[in-house]
């Protein structure tokens, strides 16, 4: 089992980098904004996930052991695999993803391609005795991320763009109108 490696990004990609560990290059999948973090030829560490498939090995690649936990109680579901994991990790923070489950909002779920409605149900009904409660700063977040998402893709915006630029936005922006305004900022500077 490989549950951590330190080494040189060698290149990237949308979903992941190859990883140089002794001369030896790993192919680890990663979240978006993780992937952005990394530069090639910067020196990083990850905590691994190994998925071993008939057909596969995969790697999944996470910058904290928070986000390793909760990826893995999200392999807990029933119908989750490692790709539907990480994209549910790839949408917020795990404190955020934690208040959306024990406040039983599915909406907040089903933005990640392939999950649907009863899904999203489905992780909340077996996960939210597991996750705890989120806490308020997560749960005003989470709030104003739904109101913010909708007027953004009211103004024209796609949800991924939207929920990339609102992952961005730092947590002291807890205001629907407060984490908007920030949102359409960072994606005016692209």
């Amino acid at each position: 089992m490989i549950g951590y490696l330190e080494g040189t990004v060698r290149s990237s990609t949308l979903g992941s980098v190859i990883l140089l560990v002794g001369g030896v290059g790993y192919k680890v999948a990663l979240t978006k904004e993780t992937v952005a973090h990394f530069l090639p030829g910067s020196t990083v560490a990850l905590f691994t996930y190994l998925a071993v498939r008939e057909d596969a090995l995969d790697l999944y690649g996470f910058q904290s052991e928070e986000e390793l936990r909760f990826f893995e109680l999200l392999l807990t579901v029933s119908g989750i695999g490692p790709k539907s994991a990480l994209g549910i990790l790839d949408i917020a923070t795990v404190e955020t993803l934690r208040a959306a489950i024990s406040r039983s909002d599915a909406a907040y779920l089903t933005t990640v391609s392939g999950i649907g409605r009863k899904t999203a149900e489905k992780i909340i009904l077996e996960l939210r005795d597991k996750v705890g409660v989120g806490t308020t700063a997560a749960g005003a977040t989470l709030k104003g991320d739904a109101e913010a998402l909708e007027a953004m893709r009211a103004l024209g915006y796609s949800t991924q763009e939207a929920r990339d630029a609102l992952r961005q936005v730092p947590a002291e922006f807890t205001g629907t109108n407060d984490r908007l305004r920030e949102a359409l900022r960072l994606l005016g500077k692209k």
